[in-house]
């Protein structure tokens, strides 16, 4: 299993360094943390998109919070279905702390 970590900021302006303290308990190694600085409003990101492709069966994926993801449920829910049924990797949100394991 290889542990995964993605944050993503809005802005160029705004710090990614209280999401990336959130999960540095996970000892995540930095070339496995995948961030990107734009709008949640879609999953066209360059790192998310780079995320998903290296993503395997068994693996974890740390989130800061669902709203890191994405803004729109939809589409999140959407994302959520992939990564756990069809990547069949894991998901933990760290403020709900829901794991979601479908090996």
């Amino acid at each position: 299993m290889t542990t995964y970590a993605y944050v993503r900021v809005s802005t160029k302006e705004q710090k990614i360094d209280r999401q990336l303290a959130a999960i540095e308990a996970f000892e995540i190694p930095k070339k496995r943390i995948f961030y990107d600085r734009q709008s949640g409003k879609d999953f066209e990101r360059p790192e998310y998109q780079r995320l998903m492709k290296k993503i395997c069966p068994g693996d974890l994926l740390i989130v800061k919070s669902i709203d890191r993801l994405g803004r729109n449920y939809n589409d999140i829910l959407a994302q959520w279905q992939y990564i756990t049924k069809e990547k069949t990797a894991a998901w933990c949100e760290q403020n709900l702390l829901v794991l979601f394991l479908f090996l």
